[in-house]
């Protein structure tokens, strides 16, 4: 590696200031009452018989309070005498079986004991139909067994396709509900068509399946419930793109573009399922959707913890380090890949022996004019952007926005320089 240290030796590393980007960010005063309000406000218990086995889908995203949410479901199930169980509804996450989707539902705090329900895991399908194009169309057998069937998700933009409906209830019916099987039927012919096959499916499937509402939320800016809904089944359709537009309008962003060099600490299936969001980083793996800042280079440094070793997402970086690529599963990012059809979220960027070198390498490949002058952001991860470090080329832009408000003075950029 002394030919790359000799070449990126001379690469300036600018100095950082510390900043806070406010956004609009109305948030619920108490998660429980507003799930509660919601589901009373839809009269959707009516649809529950006393003694119906109630399954109540829950995902693998890192929804907000996702276990207020399901705990409140629960509840609200029990209370006029159904029977509620938890079905893990997460496509083909948590390794793509039983035992591991049960691990996911732990890691975001639904257990047995906190939800106040039993967990059933199986990797089971029921085919429930086929589209005109012959794609099969799956749900979970113990939902597809039950009496009633709830699904729980956050409303939210997709990270590869643009469509009515993206991440949110009509999704979770379709891919989330159809296991492996159901997602890998759903990605088959690629992003180009998930918006038209996710409403399609989902169709199918409500037809086939005793759902009788969804209940989704909308998260504001800083990934806190903003709103609950309760919706019919037979309203999801007609719902879901008012929500999903209003969803959009909730969503953060870097308050910056053009980015030189844009630095992500980490990465992770816990903060976005490619790993850093593309409505974010501008990055996209297909080119099915689109949005966020103009960025050259983007250079990841780290893992989440929680997503041990899964580095779904670290193709669209173009350094990173060593450290990181040794605490890759492959495994885990390939079973994704394999799944969506989306292989470009785990080809390797270039590897570079340290932090620093790194951050270099992409400020030297940036293309700015100037590259004392670059303009570098770094973020924390993308859920976490409110406060933000931005280098001092844009501080003289930071303190004409009345969104963003001067934390520090410039400082060096803190960098690990020792191989790990």
């Amino acid at each position: 590696m002394e030919i790359i240290e000799q070449l990126l030796r001379d690469i300036p590393l600018p100095r950082m200031v510390k900043i806070r980007q406010n956004f609009y960010a109305p948030e619920l005063a108490d998660t429980a009452s507003a799930v509660r309000q919601a589901i009373r406000d839809a009269d959707v218990l009516s649809r529950i018989s006393a003694g119906d086995r109630v399954a109540i889908a829950v995902g693998s995203r890192g929804v907000a309070d996702i276990p207020i949410l399901t705990r409140e479901t629960v509840r609200a199930v029990k209370s006029v005498g159904g029977q509620p169980f938890i079905v893990p509804a997460m496509g083909s996450h948590g390794g793509a079986t039983a035992e591991g989707q049960i691990d996911v539902l732990a890691q975001l705090g639904v257990t047995e004991e906190a939800v106040e329900a039993p967990i059933v895991s199986c990797m089971d399908v029921v085919e429930v139909g086929r589209l005109p194009n012959g794609l099969p169309v799956y749900t979970d057998k113990n939902a597809y067994e039950a009496d009633k069937v709830i699904v729980i998700n956050r409303i939210k933009p997709h990270t590869s396709f643009r469509g009515p409906v993206e991440s949110g209830l009509m999704k979770m019916i379709t891919i989330g509900l159809g296991k492996q099987k159901g997602a890998e039927a759903a990605h088959a012919y690629s992003f180009k068509y998930m918006a038209e096959h996710v409403l399609e499916m989902a169709k199918i499937t409500l037809s086939k399946v005793p759902i009788i509402f969804g209940l989704g939320t909308l998260e504001n800016a800083y990934d806190r419930p903003a709103k609950v809904v309760a919706v019919p089944a037979e309203r999801i359709e007609a719902e879901e793109p008012a929500l999903l537009l209003e969803a959009k309008s909730l969503m953060p962003k870097i308050l910056f573009s053009p980015i030189d060099v844009l630095i992500v600490d980490e990465i992770g299936k816990d903060i976005s399922g490619d790993g850093m969001d593309p409505n974010i980083t501008g990055r996209y793996a297909t080119p099915y959707a689109s949005g966020g800042p103009e960025v050259s280079r983007i250079v990841v440094l780290g893992l989440t913890e929680k997503t041990h070793g899964n580095a779904n997402g670290i193709g669209m970086a173009d350094m990173t380090t060593r450290a990181l690529f040794n605490e890759i599963a492959w495994e885990k990012g390939y079973a994704n890949a394999l799944t969506s059809t989306v292989t470009s979220v785990v080809k390797v960027p270039m590897v570079l022996e340290t932090e620093e070198m790194a951050v270099k390498a992409a400020i030297k490949t940036c293309n700015a004019f100037d590259l004392a002058s670059a303009r570098v952001v770094r973020i924390k991860n993308t859920l976490d952007i409110k406060e933000i470090w931005i280098s001092e080329s844009l501080l003289a832009e930071a303190k004409e926005r009345e969104d963003v408000e001067i934390l520090t003075g410039p400082r060096e950029l803190e960098l690990q320089r020792e191989t790990v």
